[in-house]
């Protein structure tokens, strides 16, 4: 039997034994407070719901990959029957080139993909990815080449980056990016310059864009994927950025230097198959006040796609979606690296600048409601650890992308960042909660409405329903699926589709008394209080 048909066969038995679940429980139920005593049904206090830090504005972000937007091979999705090439792309290195597809170029002028980022900004947008760590860029109004200059793995037009500077403008994202650092951008002694580097900055100013953020280099921890000289070690990373640090901070003053945007620590991705170089020896080598802020990527395992060249080991199933120690991956890796931030960046503020459902595009389930249990208690987790911005990969590129590659149609995930945008303010609060089994809360000012209080409740139990009692009204949004390894996701009760003309749908709230409400298992709900009064949110 070949993995598709053990995973189709895996699927199928999870979907079943959900929708039994679904059948059973009503995802927006609640039920007269004179059942159970108030102290035994975890009592909500939104009005006292104390302060416990903020987030970035632009906090809840997303990534269009370098690949994307110079067209080359990404990450094949599953099911589909086309064959890679070699075009105008560099392959990380040890990874079989047949799990990549060929793309053309991403059409960020398209109607329907301008209006879905539209409705999620402000946003930071990062252009970046193991591609743009060998990009050349084209500052001229010439085609790019049939093949790249020599010691590079493809090519950046100007039209195409002017493209991206255009569609950042219509979308309300601030650029985050990333440098060249392979073989081409090094002189005789392998030795970084900041030639390339240059003639980018200098054309993004020339069109009237600027580059709000940057990294030196993309996932310098993961060394065999940044085309970098054979033997590179932090000693060599330290020279690199000795000459790179001084030029950024004078070629674009006013942006954030983040870094070192490690990968592959705190958890074991790849079952030791993944050869890293340790951030502890490149931010040794950084020397004192290195960055503005402190980067690093994050993803839970491997897809099933790299379960063979990177280690099964990391690999993950449906069956642990909603599980704690899956969901519990992001806190682990935070702590990780915030005491690598406060030994030598301390009192900087922290960047995810990549994540996403797994790395090397996601699972066959990353698009599915399933992973957005993940998604959103990722971004309620890591802002109450005062993670600035969180930048999901991707915008609409492979499985884990929050839009369909060909059609943009929006994912659940999209579904669950716009709720999350519309009623997730900057102010994060302490819900106040008792710990349940698998039950997950934050809360947040309520976006736009001073006083007001946001509740998020992830019940990622999959057999017991959660209860609350609630001392005033609010207005409730439950996302629940009949089918929770699919596609189509819910909205109190309703599909969420696109209308005609590509309209989003309301998103009204069900506006719910006071009293016990209760939270389905396998579902999501975003309470809004109006009226809480909260200090703290005025």
């Amino acid at each position: 039997m070949t993995q598709s048909h053990l995973h189709r066969r895996s699927n199928r038995t999870f979907l079943i034994h959900f929708a039994s679940l679904m059948v059973l429980s009503n995802c927006c139920s609640f039920a007269s407070s004179q059942t159970t005593p108030v102290a035994a049904k975890n009592k909500v206090s939104p009005a006292t719901m104390p302060r416990i830090g903020t987030v970035d504005p632009r906090f809840q972000s997303y990534n269009v990959e370098m690949v994307e937007v110079i067209g080359g091979r990404f990450w094949k999705p599953y099911g589909s029957k086309t064959v890679a090439t070699n075009t105008n792309s560099a392959t990380p290195g040890g990874i079989d080139p047949s799990l990549f597809e060929q793309r053309p170029p991403i059409d960020l002028a398209n109607a329907r993909l301008r209006k879905l980022a539209t409705a999620l900004g402000p946003v930071y947008i990062r252009v970046s990815g193991t591609w743009a760590n060998t990009v050349f860029y084209q500052d001229s109004d010439a085609p790019a080449p049939a093949a790249p200059p020599e010691g590079f793995g493809g090519v950046l037009t100007r039209a195409e980056w002017k493209g991206v500077l255009d569609f950042s403008k219509a979308v309300n994202a601030e650029i985050v990016t990333s440098f060249a650092t392979g073989g081409g951008t090094r002189d005789a002694n392998g030795l970084w310059t900041p030639a390339e580097a240059s003639k980018f900055v200098n054309a993004t100013h020339a069109m009237g864009g600027k580059i709000a953020a940057a990294e030196f280099m993309n996932e310098p921890t993961f060394v065999s994927a940044a085309g970098v000289p054979k033997g590179y070690d932090g000693a060599s990373y330290g020279r690199d950025y000795a000459v790179f640090q001084p030029f950024f901070r004078k070629a674009a003053p006013e942006a954030i230097l983040l870094g070192p945007g490690s990968v592959g620590e705190g958890i074991d991705l790849a079952g030791g198959a993944m050869k890293l170089l340790p951030s502890t020896e490149l931010l040794a080598a950084m020397g004192p006040n290195a960055v503005d802020a402190f980067s690093y990527h994050f993803y839970g395992g491997v897809s099933s796609r790299c379960g063979g060249a990177m280690g099964s080991a990391g690999t993950t199933t449906p069956g642990a979606a909603l599980g704690d120690e899956w969901l519990d991956r992001t806190n682990v890796v935070e702590a990780f690296y915030a005491k690598l931030r406060d030994q030598y960046a301390p009192g900087k503020p922290m960047w995810v600048t990549e994540t996403g459902q797994t790395a090397c595009g996601g699972d066959v389930w990353a698009s599915t409601f399933l992973d957005s249990f993940r998604y959103l208690n990722q971004l309620g987790a890591l802002a109450q650890k005062a993670v600035q911005v969180v930048a999901h990969n991707t915008l609409a590129a492979s499985d884990y992308a929050l839009l369909d590659s060909h059609t943009f149609s929006p994912r659940p995930n999209y579904w669950s960042a716009l709720l999350w945008h519309r009623l997730m303010g900057t102010t994060v609060l302490d819900p106040a909660l008792p710990t349940a089994a698998s039950v997950h809360t934050y809360a947040h000012c309520l976006h736009g409405v001073p006083g007001g209080v946001a509740l998020l409740v992830i019940n990622a139990n999959d057999k017991s329903p959660y209860t609350l009692t609630l001392p005033q009204p609010s207005d409730r949004y439950s996302l629940s699926s009949r089918d929770v390894a699919s596609g189509e996701v819910e909205l109190n009760g309703k599909v969420l589709d696109l209308g005609p003309g590509d309209s989003l749908p309301r998103l009204n709230g069900i506006r719910t008394p006071a009293g016990e409400a209760v939270v389905a298992p396998a579902s999501i709900t975003f309470f809004g209080f109006r009226g809480a009064n909260n200090i703290a949110c005025k």
